[in-house]
């Protein structure tokens, strides 16, 4: 059967999977965005459904008043004995930690604490022994893939932290991954930083402690080097072998807003790669170690688009997340309609203002809602971090009347790009996007458009991507008949 990449579509950054009981088990990294580490599930490595997330309770991780892009780094999953474990780094704390659960569904533990920095953290299971590594220093200053042995009940360690690979020669070393396949254990990692010139690069040893030996046809799968294409930043995969014996990788990358703009907008999204062992017992990746937009593999299935997105479709635990550490109190939300209550804070400050957002999952979409207010401000925003935003919205004049505004806010100019009155307090809003622009409509009269390039990473910096967001300033705003529709066959302009 034939899929299609990224098999999960929009900001679901650093994938680590593991496979229990006939069935895929997917994390990825949340930075900010609480509830923390988003978890999916999968019955063919193609079709992901979402069905939750690991840090779903305030005392599982600090995220107070920390800056975009900091809070949870990059997570990985793993089972040991019918239990799962999801240990991750807290980059603003510099804490690294893992919960587990006996139930994938349920709630997950309280944190544990492991007494190793850096981050990018993983465990590896065996024999009764549990390993910890990480991409830092170890005892004695050795920067590279740190690893010891810890009790898994506890946390404490059980050896000395000791480097055990310093990688390839790329920079930012990241993401190690220990696999025992035959009689080798594989180490895998990724270098040249989550940019474009990201890769996956492999080693492998006899002995869990090493030493490791560089795979001689480094890097395994990147695509630094391959333009004019839009799929880039491939890299931090996970291995995992399917049903039929088969090798994947599922990877972080990619998707440019054209073939010749090196500017992406949708964060860092999940990529599925076909993997195989070779004669002289190393992996290679891809068709020839690139990831390719289609691959043919086996299997019986059809890969699902996106959905429309409403409020009745979605699951407000699951689909939609809020910035840091939301007060329930200020969010009314049902499958008719969302009341929110605005608070002096405002989408410039790293803080916790009244917001509930979705990833923005494709480059062209038709959003639709109404919106109404009885004070303050209340709109949508296309949202990236505290200095790149877009909104559209409703709000107060000081003669008690009210208009619809155009905001567009880049690099911490905040500029209002056209405003219109309205009658009432209430008005319908959309939002058109394609691969370069937003285009913004309030009772069906255009005010404006926002490039989609200043809402990228490029711009500004950071690890997640666009997010569209319902929020509320200084009052209450409700919001009605919101419907988010994706043209995933659009063609790009």
């Amino acid at each position: 059967m034939k899929y299609q990449n990224p098999v999960i579509k929009g900001f679901y950054p650093d994938p680590s999977v593991c496979f229990y009981n006939g069935k895929y088990y997917l994390v990825t990294s949340t930075f900010q965005y609480f509830p923390g580490v988003a978890l999916f599930e999968s019955d063919d490595l193609v079709n992901w459904e979402q069905i939750g997330y690991v840090l779903t309770r305030e005392n599982q991780v600090m995220l107070k008043n920390i800056n975009s892009s900091g809070g949870v780094f990059a997570p990985t999953i793993r089972v040991n004995n019918g239990r799962f474990y999801m240990v991750t780094t807290n980059d603003t704390t510099h804490e690294n930690f893992y919960v587990y659960t006996d139930d994938i569904y349920g709630e997950w533990s309280d944190p544990i604490t492991v007494d190793q920095g850096g981050i990018d953290p993983s465990l590896y299971f065996e024999d009764g022994k549990t390993f910890f590594m990480s991409n830092g220093a170890d005892d004695d200053g050795v920067g590279g893939v740190v690893q010891c042995e810890i009790d898994i009940k506890t946390g404490r360690k059980l050896s000395k932290s000791k480097c055990i690979w310093q990688g390839s020669g790329g920079r930012y070393l990241e993401s190690p991954h220990l696999y025992k396949i035959g009689d080798y254990y594989y180490l895998m990692a990724a270098e040249g930083g989550t940019e474009y010139g990201h890769m996956i690069t492999l080693s492998r040893s006899k002995s869990v402690w090493g030493p490791f030996e560089n795979c001689p046809r480094n890097p395994i799968l990147t695509n630094r080097n391959k333009a004019p294409y839009l799929i880039q930043g491939i890299g931090h995969g996970d291995l995992v072998f399917d049903k039929n014996g088969d090798l994947f990788i599922l990877s972080l990358g990619f998707r440019q807003i054209h073939k010749w703009m090196p500017y992406h907008n949708l964060g860092r999204e999940v990529f599925l790669t076909p993997a195989r062992l070779t004669a002289d017992g190393w992996i290679t990746a891809g068709n020839d170690g690139t990831t390719d937009e289609f691959y043919e593999i086996d299997g019986s299935f059809t890969q699902k688009p996106l959905k429309e997105y409403t409020f009745e479709s979605t699951d407000f635990g699951i689909d939609w997340c809020f910035l840091r550490t939301p007060d329930p109190a200020d969010y009314t939300l049902t499958k008719e309609s969302v009341t929110l209550k605005g608070t002096d804070i405002t989408l410039d400050m790293a803080d916790s203002p009244t917001f509930i957002a979705l990833r923005q999952r494709d480059h062209f979409f038709t959003l639709s809602c109404n919106v109404s207010i009885d004070s303050g401000e209340g709109g949508i925003s296309v949202y990236m971090c505290e200095s790149e935003h877009y909104e559209i919205a409703i709000r107060k004049r000081s003669d008690g009347s009210c208009e619809a505004v155009l905001r567009l806010n880049i690099g911490g100019i905040k500029h209002i790009q056209n405003s219109i009155p309205i009658n009432g307090s209430s008005a319908a809003l959309t939002i058109e996007g394609d691969n370069f622009n937003y285009t913004f409509k309030a009772n069906g009269t255009p005010l404006g458009t926002g490039q989609t390039k200043y809402i990228s990473s490029e711009v500004s910096g950071g690890f997640t991507g666009a997010m569209i967001g319902l929020y509320a300033v200084k009052g209450d705003a409700e919001f009605k008949g919101f419907s988010l529709k994706y043209n995933e066959n659009a063609v790009y302009n």
